[in-house]
């Protein structure tokens, strides 16, 4: 199992709609506005490593609106 906080830079224009559409991803867990260096935040769980790539580039990373994303990543031992 694998857990990330991805850290996101976005549009601030379409704010409440790229949370929507994140939130939408069943692989998200959690997701919030933030005020910062980063716009938002968004807690992920998935099976490995690689899913959580996956998820990170196909899904979230092609969200109109996202100028940036930044991944913690940590695994169970």
């Amino acid at each position: 199992m694998a857990f990330a906080g991805v850290l996101l830079k976005i549009d601030a224009a379409r704010s409440k709609e790229i949370l929507n559409e994140i939130k939408e991803i069943k692989e998200v867990k959690n997701a919030f506005l933030v005020f910062g260096r980063y716009d938002m935040v968004a807690m992920l769980e998935a099976e490995s490593v690689e899913e959580m790539g996956r998820i990170v580039i196909e899904k979230i990373a092609k969200i109109p609106g996202i100028k940036s994303t930044e991944t913690l990543i940590a695994t169970t031992f």
